[in-house]
């Protein structure tokens, strides 16, 4: 039995490596140095102690990597490795977020187990993590019994609270009964970086406190932000920063020209509603907490974000960044199915998309999966609710898969692609029809699932066991790694299994907002 149909393979006439997808536009070696020095500068600004407020993921931001041809997911994490001797790691996270059991989107775990993966995850590059604060305590039984298992764990956590009035009155906020009633937090080194398993995590107002106590204690130190997007030094309507707002509308972020940076330098500046909207108050605390004129005129002076000045391909990020904005859009196009977005936010993602002029047909993999699934739907009544998956290759051609009784469109879809990379014919089979069988009867009459085909998983596990006897499978396996940004569509909804087997293995998946099944209940 062949995994896949004949002609499912449509060459295009690409030039190896000339295509977007193997063009760098952003130096990241450049990159590392300037921010890393910058950040070096401003510590020293403010006399060698600086809090750092850190938006944005560290170890894994592919949003940047796909926006930024050559920026690579873990490059803050390096920058910051160069600060190592010098950094420390305080991260926040709000009570409420643990007593409402908030989740990260991208990888599904909850904000409290987030918080000891980031402690995981720096602790093994070397990085100091110094403490946990929860902020925004109220007396949450949920927060008390997190800091308890933090301790248990030799984790040092502190209580920041909730402030009535915050950020507006000022006077309280910076008194015995505002930042004062909050925990100190000790710290050792002179770069303090505040980070967060999300937004609204309370990262400035931690900062913030910290600096009033520092103060208290006649400790000299500084506040600084740290925000990868939007890109203060590119235009308004840059794709790169329209891509941002892509990536935001769930938060209704919008870029702004920063009326402060105008007035006071004279120079346009890009930043987005929220830091503009705080900026006069946060200034105004700074001024408060030190007794002196702040030594900041903008938001974007806050920042310390150096990305604007490593781009040396504008074109290549242009059209990365357009294809990111499509993307995002069809996210948004699940997400509403699934009930995640208000419609308000599905519309406002066309509208971005529509910004750039493109539409999801510029998304090179989605034609080719509809396409071939109506082919399959017009030829046979077999095929009626047939899923198809289109993956683009490294070298720009598209190989798809369908689903069938044995396995998902996806499975199939990256069996045809890593028979495609070792070489191998339409008709050459890697798993024998009687291991596929055999791990079927499995799933279905002795673990009692409903679905009989195999997911991604399920299947790659076959290949390799059957990688044991047949070497054809086990170079086959091989070739798995090769698909790494690769990108990827498919005509309906992929189950959480799918999606997280093709994000293990780096592709960059996106869905038609169909499900599979009528059933109301869909995981």
């Amino acid at each position: 039995m062949h995994e896949v149909d004949e002609g499912v393979t449509i060459n295009k006439n690409v030039k190896e490596r000339e295509t977007k997808m193997g063009k760098i536009g952003f130096d990241n070696e450049k990159y590392l140095n300037m921010q890393s020095e910058h950040i070096r500068e401003r510590m020293a600004q403010f006399g060698g102690k600086l809090y750092m407020e850190f938006g944005g993921k560290l170890f894994d931001d592919y949003h940047a990597s796909r926006v930024l041809p050559g920026f690579q997911p873990d490059s803050k994490l390096q920058m910051l490795l160069k600060l190592k001797d010098q950094a420390e790691i305080v991260i926040a996270v709000s009570a409420s977020a643990i007593d409402q059991h908030k989740k990260r989107g991208d990888i599904g775990i909850t904000y409290d187990q987030e918080v000891l993966r980031l402690i995981d995850l720096f602790r093994s590059v070397g990085l100091y993590v110094g403490s946990v604060v929860i902020t925004q305590y109220q007396g949450q039984q949920s927060a008390d019994g997190f800091i308890k298992r933090l301790g248990d764990l030799g984790v040092a956590a502190y209580r920041h609270y909730m402030i009535e009035g915050y950020p507006a009155n000022i006077p309280l906020i910076v008194s015995e009964d505002g930042f004062g009633k909050n925990d100190y937090i000790p710290t050792e080194r002179s770069l303090i970086v505040v980070t967060a398993p999300g937004p609204g995590s309370g990262k400035m107002a931690t900062c913030l406190s910290q600096l009033y106590h520092e103060h208290q204690r006649g400790i000299k130190a500084g506040y600084a932000k740290f925000e990868t997007f939007p890109i203060w030094n590119l235009s308004l309507k840059h794709p790169l920063n329209i891509a941002y707002e892509a990536a935001t509308v769930d938060l209704k972020d919008v870029n702004m020209i920063d009326s402060f940076h105008l007035e006071a330098y004279g120079e346009m500046a890009v930043n987005y509603n929220r830091d503009l909207e705080v900026f006069p108050v946060v200034k105004r605390i700074i001024e408060k907490i030190t007794g002196e004129e702040s030594e900041y005129k903008s938001p974007t002076d806050m920042g310390v974000n150096r990305i604007g000045f490593v781009i040396n391909d504008d074109q290549v990020c242009r059209e990365a960044a357009c294809q990111e904005i499509i993307r995002r859009y069809l996210l948004a196009e699940v997400d509403y199915k699934k009930g995640i977005i208000s419609e308000s936010c599905l519309e406002r993602a066309k509208l971005l998309m529509k910004e750039v002029g493109k539409d999801v047909s510029d998304r090179k993999v989605v034609q080719p999966a509809r396409d071939y699934a109506e082919k399959k739907r017009n030829c046979d009544k077999r095929y009626e609710n047939v899923v198809v998956m289109a993956i683009e290759m490294p070298d720009g051609s598209i190989v798809t898969g369908r689903s069938s009784r044995r396995m998902v469109a996806a499975a199939a879809a990256i069996l045809n692609a890593i028979k495609k990379l070792s070489g191998l014919g339409d008709e050459m089979l890697m798993i024998t029809p009687q291991v596929l069988e055999t791990t079927q009867r499995l799933k279905t009459e002795i673990l009692d699932y409903d679905r009989t085909s195999l997911n991604c998983e399920e299947v790659l596990m076959a290949l390799t066991v059957s990688g044991t006897q047949n070497p054809v499978a086990s170079v086959a396996v091989s070739k798995l790694p090769q698909l790494h940004g690769c990108k990827a569509h498919c005509t309906a909804i992929l189950s959480d299994r799918d999606e997280q087997t093709l994000r293990a293995l780096g592709i960059d998946v996106t869905c038609d907002p169909e499900y599979i099944t009528t059933n109301l209940y869909n995981s």
